[in-house]
């Protein structure tokens, strides 16, 4: 057997000597690293990291005894030199576990408990040891410890009451639980006694808990999860309770639209809608606008699936007015003062007494809605609608719905005489268009229509100037079949002086007497008002009236004689507006609807003699000016030439002579093409001879004879007066002529005319 012999020194002891690093370089690192960062890298890559120790076989009791005494002495000396660390104690409390011995162990744990009691690990660790040994009574005697001395660490509690619920203890987890509430925990934890509850299906003990909790904690949602228990196991009548006793609870300042939502969708769920409509107008009416997003929108949904067409949009006008109010803000008040009625520069200055009337008002008729509809107190309900109504200053400002909401509530408890006084005490102190308005219509829905005559005759005193009301009196004594009145009252109707829409009587009398065939009165309201106006429209319309004829009888005045009719209008209005010179733009409809009759209705010859009417249209540009008098440059717009015209003459001859210059400016460039061909044929045929040696007076020769023209032209202008000259422009590619003249009556001095061929 061969040895190797090492050739390494050998120190004193047979030991070899470390060999000695070779330093290269003894000069300070550009880096240098201290020497906690060195640990720390070495512990982050484990570079110390040593084997684990072997295992130890323990072979006789006389071994076990030595290992145990050297580990007891080692976790003791541990504790000695740190007496407050606890792990020492579970650590050493562990080892004892390990080894058999539970006595020890638990000696080890009270150790540590004597050290720190509050220590949630110990606790924990020490029942866990008496729950893995089966010792459930000394599990039991530390959880009562343990809650007992820390009542409000809920690991402690919940672990407790889950081993009793294993081991099947119900009545013994009941008492913990019971136990544990008495401390009043958070809701997460009421929430699994009332889940260990319904395991067991001890509905009773689930319903107090309930109870319990809504009285604890101050919350909706609570009472919202308490109704909804009840309605999920079928108990509605308690569930609906609930919601009700949630809203008297909370009272009107602490109210959540989260509440009256999950109110209204349980009665949804219970097909009362009726129901569910009351709660969604009942919390509109009590929480603040600004936080009932949710709540509108709920109402809207349910409103779309249950409700009729008018409930609908009353909940989107509802949700509107909101919208715009918050917009408008504090303004509101404001909006009102400006349409208070204004006499002799007399408006209420006090904006505060505004606001208070507003106020006062939408409360009282909030108040007395509710107690129509929900106290169905009427006697109460009426006295807040007078109430309402003294609040109001009638001398200044009115609210004309409080009158008319009135009326409609004396209406509906059959007291028709208490809703007439109301009306015509409205209209006595403060006349407005929209109380008369309401109460003609409740008169025309009782059928009382001498009762709309004399309403409509006050209403006309009050504001003769309303075309609407005219009509609509009128419109009322042709459906009762007086015609006679009818026609009485547009009479006078169209002799007011003012009226704020005089075009609408005026269409209304019309059409009444076409109603009646009493076309010779139609024509004389129409030659009335040619009197009084000579609107374009007026004609037209005066003309149309006369081909619509065209079926009625000829004895009548209809057939072809209303055709002729209608052309003599056309021709009328023509000439009419020819001579007032009206705008070109009117004088165009006409002349249009005039073609359209035509062909639709004419022939041949008439339709060219309107084509011959037809007007040219032009290019014109002026100078524009700003609003300081300083040049703002050229504007172009486009101008109708008539053909009969006053101003169309000129217009006439310059466009003649425009064409003229055209047509001679083609021949000019014709003759001088052929002229050029003949002298090329002429060369070729004498050599000898050439274009400068020609002396003889050619007429294809025009560039000579161009500029002796300009010749005399200057010596003429040396001697004569300077004028302004008439310039022509011809584009020979597009067929386009142009030019300026000076003329003191155009409306620039500049004027560039167009026309298009």
């Amino acid at each position: 057997m061969s040895h190797t012999i090492s050739a390494e020194p050998m120190m004193a002891g047979g030991k070899r000597a470390p060999k000695s690093a070779a330093v290269k370089n003894k000069m300070p690192a550009e880096q240098q690293i201290t020497a906690e960062q060195l640990m720390r890298e070495a512990k982050e890559r484990e570079l110390e990291v040593l084997p684990p120790p072997p295992k130890q076989k323990i072979a006789d009791p006389e071994e076990l005894k030595s290992y145990q005494l050297r580990k007891r002495k080692e976790f003791e000396d541990n504790i000695r030199k740190n007496r407050g660390n606890i792990i020492n104690y579970i650590k050493y409390a562990k080892w004892e576990e390990s080894m058999g011995e539970v006595q020890r162990a638990r000696s080890v744990y009270e150790r540590g408990l004597d050290v720190d009691h509050r220590t949630v690990t110990t606790w924990l660790k020490y029942a866990e040891m008496e729950m893995k040994q089966k010792q459930i009574n000394h599990a039991r005697n530390i959880w009562d410890r343990a809650v007992s001395i820390l009542p409000r660490v809920n690991q402690f509690w919940l672990k407790y009451t889950y081993m009793e619920e294993m081991l099947g203890n119900v009545t013994g987890a009941r008492q913990i639980f019971e136990r544990w509430m008495k401390w009043l925990p958070e809701e997460q934890n009421w929430y699994t006694y009332i889940n260990f509850e319904l395991r067991y299906k001890e509905l009773d003990n689930v319903r107090a808990i309930y109870e319990r909790l809504v009285t604890h904690l101050f919350d909706v949602k609570h009472w919202i999860k308490y109704a909804k228990f009840e309605e999920r196991h079928g108990y509605v009548n308690r569930a609906r309770s609930v919601y009700e006793r949630a809203v008297e609870f909370f009272g009107d300042v602490e109210l959540e639209e989260s509440l009256f939502v999950a109110f209204a969708q349980f009665e949804e769920r219970q097909k009362e809608h009726e129901r569910a409509r009351i709660i969604y107008k009942y919390a509109l009416d009590r929480i603040p606008k600004e936080e009932c997003v949710q709540l509108f929108k709920n109402y809207t949904i349910h409103e779309k699936k249950f409700g009729s067409r008018d409930s609908v949009e009353n909940v989107i006008i509802s949700k509107r007015k909101f919208q715009y109010e918050s917009e408008i803000g504090a303004n509101l008040e404001l909006r009102c003062l400006v349409r208070l009625p204004a006499s002799d520069g007399d408006r209420c200055e006090d904006v505060e007494q505004v606001r208070d009337a507003l106020r006062e008002g939408h409360c009282q008729c909030a108040s007395a809605g509710r107690e129509e509809k929900l106290e169905e107190d009427m006697d109460r309900c009426r006295e807040v609608y007078k109430t309402c109504l003294e609040i109001i200053p009638h001398k200044k400002f009115t609210f004309a719905k409080i009158w008319i909401m009135f009326a409609h509530f004396e209406i509906r408890q059959k007291q028709l005489t208490a809703a007439r006084k109301i009306m015509g005490q409205s209209i006595g102190r403060c006349p407005k268009e929209k109380l008369f308005n309401a109460y003609i219509e409740m008169e025309q829905q009782l059928r009382e229509f001498d009762r709309c005559r004399i309403l409509y005759q006050k209403f006309l005193e009050f504001a003769p100037e309303n075309c609407q009301t005219w009509k609509k009196f009128a419109e009322l004594e042709s459906v009762l079949g007086d015609f006679d009145r009818a026609r009485a009252l547009y009479q006078l109707a169209v002799k007011q002086p003012v009226l704020d829409m005089p075009e609408l009587v005026w269409k209304a009398f019309i059409d009444f007497e076409v109603e009646q065939e009493e076309y010779e009165r139609a024509r004389q309201l129409y030659r009335i008002l040619l009197t009084r106006t000579k609107h374009v429209k007026v004609w037209i319309s005066l003309a149309r009236f006369e081909a619509s004829l065209e079926d009625v009888p000829e004895e009548d005045g209809g057939g072809q004689r209303a055709l002729e009719r209608a052309r003599e209008v056309f021709k009328e209005a023509n000439k009419g507006l020819r001579l007032e010179e009206a705008d070109s733009e009117q004088r165009l409809m006409l002349l249009q609807h005039w073609k359209q009759f035509e062909q639709e209705k004419g022939d041949d010859s008439s339709q060219s003699a309107v084509n011959e009417l037809m007007p040219k249209r032009i290019k014109k540009r002026r100078k524009m000016l700003t609003e300081d008098g300083v040049d703002a440059g050229w504007e172009e717009y486009f101008d109708y030439i008539f053909p009969d015209s006053s101003g169309s003459r000129n217009m006439q001859s310059n466009i003649r002579l425009l064409e003229m210059a055209k047509k001679w400016s083609t021949l000019h460039k014709t003759i001088k093409r052929d002229g050029d061909e003949v002298n090329d044929l002429e060369s070729d045929a004498d050599p000898d001879r050439s274009p400068g040696n020609d002396d003889s007076d050619s007429d294809l020769s025009y560039e000579d004879d161009e500029d002796d023209s300009g010749s005399e032209e200057d010596d003429g202008e040396e001697n004569a007066p300077a004028k302004k000259p008439k310039t022509m422009e011809t584009d020979v590619k597009t067929g386009s002529l142009s030019f300026e003249t000076n003329n003191d009556n155009d409306e620039s001095a500049d004027t560039t005319e167009k026309i298009d061929e």
